[in-house]
């Protein structure tokens, strides 16, 4: 019996580029060392300046238009949709008019690729504007109501992000049952559980892309002295395993996002391995990985990478 196709929705339009078109390689040299029933669905993130991004920090500056048509390109070759967070939960009208942003929807804009969205003042705007992308709902809008949450599946979206907190919660699972292949699952959140700075976090980072100010910290109280690392995340409660992925994929679950916006190279490729990667076959992809990234210049400095990462600002 074939298994049921799944799809993974990886980070770093930008930043972990280098490291997405490795995997996209290496899975078509040695697709019998990855997980056969595994395809990517999209990859995530936007483009350094952009005022509509949410969620996590981005990179300072921009991105002229033809680096904007390049990227896009890369992923769009491979038939692999371009996902972009516009997830700022700050937005007014006025924003909506920005003229980077609509550059970079406009080149995206052939029908294969999706945004993300919080702000239901940017949500009309891109209806009504941009009607050939796919629309999801962000996690970032904390959904944790059982009932708000049937509400959210109920409307015109192509998938809902699930708020993490709810990844185990039998009750959201069952309810989520008619919806499943709709639904998205983060499944390595590095965040606490029930996190009491998340709300607060997203504020500032939206806050921080529309005054573009490089000054605004948001420090994280989490205590956990891991919790940038992938070990430290396989140790939350919120965190799917991948016999935790098999029970949810019978239950018809099969979208399945890996955070990664905002947290090393390292954790990355951790979580890529993990996931993608069967386990007899991790080792000799690590040791591949490296001498790939070594030969293209991209330092991977293991956990030390990561541990600094936890000194960042406002992820």
């Amino acid at each position: 019996m074939e298994k049921d196709i799944i799809y993974w929705h990886l980070p770093g339009i930008c930043y972990f580029g280098m490291i997405n078109h490795v995997l996209f390689d290496t899975i078509q040299k040695y697709p019998g060392m990855f997980r056969e029933d595994s395809r990517i669905g999209s990859v995530y993130g936007t483009f350094p300046g952009a005022i509509w991004n949410g969620g996590r920090n981005i990179l300072e500056g921009f991105s002229s238009k033809k680096e904007v048509e390049r990227i896009i390109k890369s992923y769009n070759a491979r038939k692999i949709p371009v996902r972009f967070t516009w997830t700022n939960v700050l937005l007014e009208e006025k924003h909506t008019y920005d003229t980077y942003c609509n550059m970079i929807m406009n080149v995206g804009n052939n029908g294969l690729n999706q945004v993300l969205v919080n702000s239901p003042v940017l949500e009309d705007y891109i209806r009504a504007n941009y009607p050939d992308y796919k629309i999801l709902s962000s996690t970032t809008k904390r959904i944790l109501s059982l009932d708000k949450l049937k509400e959210e599946m109920e409307k015109d979206y192509f998938l809902v992000v699930l708020d993490y907190d709810l990844n185990h919660d039998e009750n959201a699972i069952n309810m989520l049952g008619p919806y499943a292949d709709r639904v998205e699952i983060l499944v390595n959140e590095t965040c606490r559980a029930h996190c009491p700075q998340r709300v607060s976090h997203y504020r500032e980072i939206s806050k921080y892309q529309l005054e573009f100010d490089t000054s605004i910290r948001f420090p994280c109280t989490d205590p956990a002295p891991d919790k940038r690392l992938f070990s430290g995340c396989m140790k939350r409660p919120s965190f799917m395993s991948n016999s935790d992925i098999d029970e949810y994929v019978k239950k018809g679950f099969k979208n399945f996002k890996i955070v990664g916006r905002g947290e090393g190279k390292a954790f990355y490729i951790d979580s890529l391995i993990y996931y993608l990667v069967k386990p007899e076959s991790r080792d000799f992809i690590r040791k591949y990985w490296m001498e790939m990234f070594a030969k293209l210049g991209l330092p991977i400095e293991g956990e030390n990478e990561a541990r600094r990462a936890q000194n960042r600002p406002a992820r």
